[in-house]
């Protein structure tokens, strides 16, 4: 098993304790050669819905197992490990490379750059490896690219989820301001030039 603890991860639900689920900007979340435009965002779930696969999965194009999916956050993040629940008969991936903070990577770049961490993955069918990073690179994450480059044989990758966990910073990202607009106007706040006397108001 992956996880570099003295204990089950499946017992102590560690994953769940730690999850980044809800600091993903999954509206954002896009995939790059996948066969169902959208779908990429099926994948990003509660630990505990980890193995349910009810909402749809991923799946790459047909003769094609590359998957490219960009993760946005909606706080920067620090990230401690990754988890993917892949598919039978040869489909899961078995490699992911990671870039951070890197928007716009096509399959080009994602060959050619140096990822900040790469795994060799297992077919992890039940939902219980987790996969360390090199958690003093995965600071002030704001976005995370994963390639996914290969699979187990199969002519498809298929991912059923893709679980991060860590933890959030304070710096919230794209926040935007909520503008109130005025229902009812209020009379006096639209005076005419007769009632000031014909020139501008002065504010203290």
């Amino acid at each position: 098993m992956a996880c570099l603890h003295d204990h089950s991860c499946e017992d102590h639900n560690c994953a769940a304790d730690w999850s980044l689920f809800n600091h993903i900007d999954i509206p954002k979340v896009v995939a790059l050669n996948e066969s169902v435009a959208g779908s990429v965002k099926s994948v990003f779930k509660p630990w505990e819905q980890r193995l349910d696969t009810s909402g749809g999965f991923l799946e790459s194009n047909e003769g094609d197992p590359e998957l490219l999916i960009f993760i946005p956050f909606t706080s920067d993040v620090k990230i401690k490990s990754i988890s993917v629940v892949g598919g039978a008969d040869g489909t899961s991936p078995s490699r992911t490379r990671a870039f951070i903070n890197r928007e716009g990577i096509d399959f080009s770049d994602a060959q050619n750059m140096q990822p900040v961490q790469e795994w060799e993955l297992g077919e992890n069918l039940q939902g219980v490896l987790e996969y360390q990073t090199r958690y003093s690179r995965f600071q002030g994450v704001a976005n995370l690219t994963l390639h996914f480059s290969e699979n187990f044989g199969g002519d498809i990758t298929k991912i059923y989820y893709i679980g991060l966990r860590g933890e959030a910073t304070q710096n919230k990202r794209d926040v935007v301001a909520t503008i109130v607009y005025e229902v009812m106007p209020n009379p006096s706040d639209h005076k005419t030039k007769s009632e000031t006397g014909g020139g501008f108001s002065h504010v203290e």
